[in-house]
């Protein structure tokens, strides 16, 4: 079911809704429909990746599996690329919190 909405805009963005509707073969309404709904794809997407961020910092935190970058890195190159490739092996919390600390005392 739809709605109506009402949006006050400028009247040059108006023209310019005007102008590239026209060119792309669409309505103005069709659109700015369109514009909206990329919009709030784009907003959901994001919040959707914001939410995976967090979930595995807390997974990470709660002692989850740490991966080498370079060994990922390896990994992903070498599977998009056609070849075979190992899973990377996970790297132990406990050396990399040790590592972590003995880079910053030398720092």
């Amino acid at each position: 079911m739809a709605s109506t909405t009402t949006l006050k805009i400028s009247d040059e963005l108006k023209q310019r809704i005007a102008t590239v509707a026209q060119a792309a073969g669409k309505a103005p309404h069709a659109f700015m429909v369109e514009a909206l709904e990329a919009q709030a794809s784009l907003a959901e997407m994001r919040q959707s990746f914001l939410d995976d961020a967090l979930a595995s910092a807390a997974e990470v935190d709660a002692g989850g599996a740490l991966y080498a970058m370079e060994d990922v890195q390896t990994y992903i190159l070498k599977r998009t690329s056609g070849k075979a490739a190992k899973r990377p092996r996970a790297v132990v919390q406990s050396d990399v919190q040790s590592k972590s600390t003995r880079t910053r005392k030398a720092g």
